[in-house]
């Protein structure tokens, strides 16, 4: 029984590291990778409740320990994400002016293929956005645009962005910026224009792939913001 548990754990996490690594190297689509975790995922748990009433039949606890704890480990990972992302919704285009935002310009080239249109989602995501994410405003910056810019630009490349094309007398930087487990590739567009006597910055934060982002896009826009703030 305590190695039918250690069978299940290890075929669960071969699982759980397959669905993520099949999709970021294009051996498959995230429509079969997250489908890959999830199995994987119920069949660690499987074998952590094996090992949980094997140890149970046989007071070995030591035998039954590899299985217990390395599933729980395994199984927590995909779990604390869902949790931390419960209740985003169904979006995946994010913006800090939903009535003007920003518009891809060099990416056009790279969103090709089954990518989701460039052109902003529209009233119905602006509202979703709002309600889910009020937080989520343009920057005023007590500086000068091309100051603000640069600020825009650093903090850019300070979060391990890739970018691809920068325009300060546009006020315009675009970048691309890859998830950690399954490489999707997501684009954004930061805006910088006078307002006043300040300098306000907008971005963009869309995915190519999917309907619902569970909240990267609004994570990835609240973490410039505040790097931005920051400098």
């Amino acid at each position: 029984m305590l190695f039918l548990a250690s069978c299940l754990v290890v075929a669960g996490l071969v699982l759980l590291g397959l669905g993520p690594l099949g999709t970021r190297i294009g051996l498959w689509g995230f429509t079969i990778g997250l489908p890959v975790v999830g199995l994987g995922a119920l069949v660690t748990m499987a074998g952590v409740l094996v090992a949980f009433g094997g140890g149970i039949r046989s007071r070995d606890w030591n035998q039954a320990g590899f299985a217990l704890v390395v599933g729980l480990i395994a199984v927590a990972i995909p779990i604390a994400h869902v949790l931390k992302s419960r209740g985003a919704p169904s979006i995946h285009d994010i913006s800090t002016d939903t009535q003007d935002p920003p518009l891809f310009q060099a990416l056009l080239p790279l969103r090709t293929g089954r990518v989701s249109p460039a052109a902003y989602d529209g009233d119905a995501t602006a509202a979703q956005q709002r309600a889910s994410y009020g937080d989520i405003e343009p920057v005023l910056l007590p500086a000068a645009p091309g100051q603000a810019f640069a600020l825009s630009l650093k903090a850019a490349g300070d979060l391990g962005w890739t970018i691809v094309d920068s325009d300060e007398a546009a006020g315009r930087i675009e970048a691309t910026d890859t998830t950690y487990w399954f490489g999707f590739v997501d684009d954004v567009v930061i805006r910088v224009r006078a307002e006043g006597g300040v300098s306000r910055v907008d971005i963009r934060s869309k995915s190519r792939v999917g309907r619902g982002d569970l909240g990267a896009n609004a994570r990835r826009i609240r973490a410039f913001i505040s790097r931005v703030n920051e400098s």
